[in-house]
């Protein structure tokens, strides 16, 4: 008869003891000993944005930088690191409170509630290291070894490793392209459930595809989590960054029991180098994500932390409003030129170029791109899409990007 040790019983068995396919194929193996590493961390990818990207320093001539989300503008003045100073901010280089600064806490709780309507206290919130720790913290605080996280496809890049790296499973369900009503938004999802499903995971504004997902479909996805038991992962990184249609809709209010809903000050206010963002949850759970933070990143940059309280206390709002006019306008810009659709939100373009891919695919198309000085990133980072390249259009000076464009145009042949 077989046994299930005592330390893996709190994994999902079956009467005989198979474990989720990371445990040796569906059965209990030896743990992973030198030189070997863990078979999760070994599928995870190490180079999602561009393996090409080493070229970058020896590219001969003008390099067009646009296969990582980021800006070329700075953070708003007085926000910036070279604004902050020991003699105003005493112990800026300590450690901060692994939860928060209780200002900043306090800042974001005041901001939640004005803009989602959610009712939030300093438990609902968690301080991370951007956007990413705090996925990274909602993971490790939900997931058990097999456990199947829905991913909306195509999907931010990072999630996937996220998830495999506390051991889960991602599974990429082909979303954008697909569903094109509340009903068969669910029935696309529903595709993918299986009994060891826990969370469904979306972000809206888009990256890559800059899309959003309309409000009708998104309660509808919140119900259906809802009726079948899952955890949300709302990823709304992007929500200053709407361009058109109905406004950013926020899904913590529509099922607060359940829901992580990402933020980060990276993409709301230049701030990607700074590595501080926030999740907001239900405060039960939030204990639990807080244990991951402390045993992982333990706090968030001090110093990181009182830029944020002052981008909120201070200009951040009237540099969004710039940085959304100037962003919307060269993402418009870049889509004529291509032939496509206009970005409704986030700062990213998600093109299907297979009708100009030859015998060497998608590899040989980035390849040919780098030769002429442009950085793309591949369709597979993001989900099942072996003949998309994404780019960001906010990744460079508008004058840069613009002529990056007119490389993968005329690679395109537009």
């Amino acid at each position: 008869m077989f046994v299930v040790p005592e330390i893996l019983l709190h994994f999902h068995t079956d009467a005989n003891g198979v474990l989720p396919p990371a445990f040796g194929n569906g059965r209990i193996s030896p743990m992973p000993r030198h030189p070997n590493f863990s078979p999760s961390v070994l599928d995870i990818a190490g180079a999602v944005y561009s393996a090409l990207a080493h070229r970058l320093a020896t590219h001969k001539g003008e390099v067009y930088p646009l296969h990582v989300g980021d800006t070329w503008m700075e953070p708003p003045e007085g926000c910036r690191m070279e604004d902050l100073r020991v003699a105003e901010h005493p112990g800026m280089h300590r450690y901060a409170a692994p939860q928060g600064l209780p200002a900043l806490l306090d800042a974001l709780v005041e901001q939640t509630r004005a803009r989602s309507g959610a009712p939030t206290e300093r438990e609902n919130i968690l301080v991370t290291t951007g956007a990413t720790g705090g996925l990274g913290a909602v993971a490790g605080a939900i997931l058990a070894p097999g456990d199947e996280v829905l991913l909306l496809a195509p999907h931010w890049p990072l999630i996937t490793g996220i998830v495999q790296s506390f051991h889960g499973v991602a599974v990429e369900v082909p979303f954008f392209g697909r569903a094109d009503s509340p009903e068969s938004a669910v029935e696309v999802v529903r595709e993918y459930l299986t009994d060891r499903s826990v969370a469904l995971y979306f972000n809206t504004p888009s990256n890559p595809t800059g899309r959003t997902i309309p409000r009708p479909w998104i309660e509808a996805l919140v119900e259906w989590a809802r009726r079948e038991d899952l955890w949300i992962l709302s990823d709304e990184v992007y929500e200053d960054y709407i361009f058109s249609g109905e406004p950013h809709t926020y899904c913590r209010p529509l099922a607060p029991e359940r829901t992580f809903a990402a933020h980060s000050f990276s993409k709301a206010y230049g701030m990607a180098g700074n590595r501080c963002g926030h999740i907001a949850g239900p405060a039960g759970a939030m204990k639990e994500l807080r244990k991951i933070g402390v045993h992982s990143f333990y706090s968030t940059p001090t110093a990181s932390q009182l830029a944020a309280l002052r981008v909120l206390q201070g200009p951040g709002e009237a540099w969004v409003g710039q940085a959304r006019e100037r962003y919307r306008a060269v993402g418009e810009r870049a889509a004529a030129r291509l032939g496509v659709a206009p970005p409704q939100g986030s700062t990213f373009l998600f093109l299907d170029v297979a009708d100009r891919l030859d015998g060497r695919g998608l590899t040989g198309f980035l390849e040919d791109c780098v030769d002429r000085g442009l950085f793309a990133a591949p369709g597979p980072s993001f989900g099942p899409y072996p003949t998309h390249v994404r780019i960001c259009f906010t990744a460079a000076p508008p004058d840069v990007v613009e002529r990056g464009v007119e490389v993968l145009a005329a690679l395109l042949g537009r």
